[in-house]
């Protein structure tokens, strides 16, 4: 009998192989960097980048086999769920990924770099992103968030001999650590009233009447704080902008894109399943984070001086963009369905024009050493390539059309409109009058490279721009044009929904 119970204690929970196939493949992979960076140690410098892109490309293999078969899979009792959100939440981390992957080729060979540690970090902290999108209980949710947070941290602060750098990554490591201690409380206390981690639970539970409504207020209040940390929404920022600009450039790319993303889907997840049922907490929370974000982040973006710095509000501003539908989305299941895939295709063309943006400053720093919005003067004389490259981006970034910035405005847009009431009406204004205040420092960027004359003494002899980034550049530049000519396309792999969860 003893024996018996003791195997039961034990028995294996089912485990669908191919639906952990993604994050398998990435784990098979970190595992091979770190065994080669152990047995090789120097001489195994030359293979790390091609093995961690070789890797991302693979663990794209098994998320289109999961696409085309088409069939919603859950494991753990409900805790880690494959759907349609899920898989195009791991398609965009997995592709941003070899995009940074590229951008930190010759950039991390040729600076004053751990290289072969460098991978491994960023492998596992895609993991942790890939995890992330299915994570649908409390425990996963926080595992996946520290396997993604840690690595990031020790990337932050990589160029180690460097002030600025390790600036950055402790500033990050010590915002981020606050943020999950604000981030688990809440956690603690959702589990205390419900008595359960599965956000399917959760949403019963504080729907029910009977937890106590101040600690269930509290809680949710408390879990949006942690994650507007994550997101760098306004007023929770402060750790961004001096980390852009001291961490290395890639990682600073990789932090603007993939992590911003990771956490916006765990808010997307708690949101529309976990708090579903309490409109009257999450929303107006979201809806003065999202109006804080956009004037916060755009009206500071104005001063800056250091482009890196300045894309660093700007992304504050388009969290808050983001944030917006999330504000009105309790209005109706219609309008939760088209908010939730108006944020996905947000983020979707967001991660293509933002880490273009980031290649070309890459591109150029190469020549000049410094991401001075000065060093970008007469560009277009001795790199107009990269000038017309970079301009694409940034009024991709502005919503002009008919880049794919204009269609991810329009969606959000659409969505805010479609809720039919007086609080979303208003942040579509909002919206609207920051696309107008972000179009004068993006556009003030484009004419320094069109209209200017180059710094004087400056080297204006042709640039010369490495494979890699060559290649980030034509994979995001295209991606930019693309979903903005043919919106249709995007927006049919991003019509997705959630609500089915929350039960």
């Amino acid at each position: 009998m003893g024996a018996e119970v003791l195997a039961l204690a034990f028995e294996r929970p089912p485990i669908d192989w191919h639906a952990v196939a993604p994050e398998l493949v990435l784990l098979g992979f970190g595992a091979l960097l770190t065994l080669i960076d152990i047995a090789a140690l120097e001489r195994g410098r030359a293979l790390m980048s091609a093995l961690a892109s070789i890797g991302l490309l693979a663990a794209m293999v098994p998320i289109l086999t999961l696409a085309l078969d088409g069939a919603d899979r859950a494991m753990f009792g409900g805790a880690y769920v494959i759907d349609d959100y899920a898989l195009i939440m791991k398609a965009i981390f997995v592709l941003a990924g070899y995009v940074v992957v590229l951008l930190s080729v010759n950039y991390v060979a040729e600076g004053d770099y751990w290289e072969n540690e460098y991978y491994q970090m960023l492998v596992s902290s895609i993991l942790g992103m890939v995890l992330m999108a299915s994570a649908r209980d409390l425990v996963t949710i926080f595992v996946a968030l520290e396997l993604l947070s840690i690595p990031a941290y020790l990337m932050a602060t990589w160029r180690k001999r460097d002030l600025a750098s390790n600036e950055a990554g402790l500033k990050y490591y010590l915002m981020g650590v606050f943020a999950s201690a604000v981030l688990l409380y809440g956690m603690s206390l959702l589990y205390g009233v419900t008595g359960s981690t599965m956000l399917s639970d959760i949403a019963g539970g504080v729907a029910a009447g009977a937890a106590p409504p101040a600690v269930v207020t509290l809680g949710v209040i408390f879990v949006v704080v942690g994650f507007g940390f994550k997101v760098s929404a306004f007023p929770f920022h402060t750790w961004a902008p001096d980390t852009y600009e001291g961490a290395p450039t890639p990682v600073t790319a990789f932090l603007s894109v993939a992590s911003k993303a990771a956490g916006f889907v765990a808010l997307l997840s708690l949101v529309f399943v976990g708090f579903w049922n309490r409109t009257d907490v999450y929303q107006p929370v979201l809806w003065v984070l999202a109006a804080a974000s956009m004037f916060g982040g755009n009206l500071m973006a104005l001063r800056q001086k250091n482009l890196v710095r300045l894309l660093a509000y700007s992304g504050v501003a388009q969290a808050g963009y983001m944030l917006a539908p999330l504000a009105v989305a309790g209005t109706s299941a219609a309008v939760a369905d088209r908010a939730l895939a108006a944020v996905v295709t947000y983020l979707a063309i967001y991660a293509a024009m933002n880490l273009g943006a980031f290649a070309v400053i890459i591109a150029v720093a190469r020549r000049t050493a410094s991401a001075h919005i000065d060093s970008f003067r007469g560009l277009f004389r001795y790199g107009p390539a990269l000038a017309v490259a970079m301009t694409v981006f940034l009024m991709a970034l502005a919503g002009i059309p008919p880049l794919g910035g204009w269609f991810a405005k329009f969606e959000i847009v659409l969505a805010l409109i479609s809720a039919s009431t007086v609080a979303g009406t208003a942040l579509g204004v909002i919206v609207a009058v920051n696309s107008v205040i972000a179009l004068y420092y993006y556009a003030r960027i484009a004419s320094y490279m069109w209209v200017e004359d180059p710094p004087e003494g400056a080297d204006t002899s042709p640039i010369s721009t490495p494979l890699a980034v060559t290649a980030a550049l034509v994979i995001t530049g295209g991606a930019t044009l693309v979903f903005g000519i043919l919106p249709q396309w995007v927006g049919r792999f991003t019509e997705v929904s959630l609500l089915a969860a929350a039960g």
